[in-house]
């Protein structure tokens, strides 16, 4: 499973990137601390997965969010905040995500769902170049 973290707290993507190092044939393939830097890096690696912040220098996860999924081989979007209000939710949750989660309380969720979505591309081929 391939994983682009975009959080502009440098410690949330390290604990990230710990987390994902522990999945077995999962890797963290790019990273971002602001929404101008995520996008064409997400955009070039194609990863499987992508953890995004709602807020975040330089734009919003939200519209990101949007611009991802508007392509039919968009990743999994799993969108974390510490702002973890249910109109925040609802607006990525309609707007795509196939995951929301409270970074304050819900990183063990996130650990596990990890762990259950690395099972759906154990087995796929990586992206053509």
């Amino acid at each position: 499973m391939r994983v682009f973290i975009a959080d502009d707290s440098s410690i949330i993507r390290e604990r990230l990137i710990t987390m994902i190092a522990a999945i077995p044939d999962s890797e963290v393939v790019g990273q971002a601390a602001t929404i101008n830097a995520a996008r064409p890096s997400i955009h070039q690696l194609r990863p499987d997965v992508v953890i995004l912040d709602i807020q975040m220098p330089g734009g919003s996860g939200i519209d990101l969010l949007q611009e991802l999924k508007q392509n039919a081989a968009s990743p999994l979007v799993l969108m974390i905040t510490t702002n973890a209000f249910p109109q925040y939710r609802k607006k990525c949750l309609d707007a795509g995500a196939d995951y929301f989660f409270d970074k304050a309380t819900e990183i063990q969720l996130l650990q596990e769902t990890l762990c259950q979505l690395q099972s759906r591309f154990s087995t796929r081929p990586p992206p053509q170049e």
